[in-house]
């Protein structure tokens, strides 16, 4: 059985039809393991909050969304045994402590980190974490 860290950009595009929503839904294939860190919940509330200020989605749809997300078959992960490691990993390649966190989670497991985050993809990749991360359309 195949393991990945998913982070909130693919989380969302289960949800909410965006570019690359096609390839997210691959990653909800009953024969995968996914994984995340509890930041998740955080971040995909903020990214639905977002939605909700823009006008992309009403309330009602950010709340059903949210409860979907709470019941998804993604093991959770505390983030404070990622704190160090993910400030190892923050200093080393210039990103965030937020995207380090799922990093940390993906070299703690021994897999890759799913993202559609393209800006965070492309600064990995001539670094030597650039085999911790897998491009959405790459995976599956």
């Amino acid at each position: 059985m195949s393991r990945y860290v998913i982070d909130s950009s693919v989380v969302i595009k289960w949800h909410v039809p965006e570019v690359h929503s096609a390839d997210a839904l691959r990653y909800l294939d009953p024969s995968l393991e996914r994984d995340a860190p509890e930041l998740s919940f955080a971040e995909v509330s903020n990214a639905l909050l977002i939605k909700v200020r823009r006008g992309e989605l009403k309330q009602a749809e950010a709340e059903n969304i949210a409860d979907d997300v709470e019941q998804a078959d993604i093991d959770i992960h505390p983030i404070v045994p990622l704190f160090k490691p993910a400030l190892r990993l923050a200093l080393a390649t210039g990103r965030s402590a937020y995207d380090s966190i799922y990093l940390a989670l993906a070299d703690a497991l021994s897999t890759k980190l799913v993202t559609a985050d393209r800006k965070m993809y492309n600064a990995l990749q001539n670094t030597p974490f650039a085999r911790l991360v897998l491009w959405i359309e790459d995976g599956p």
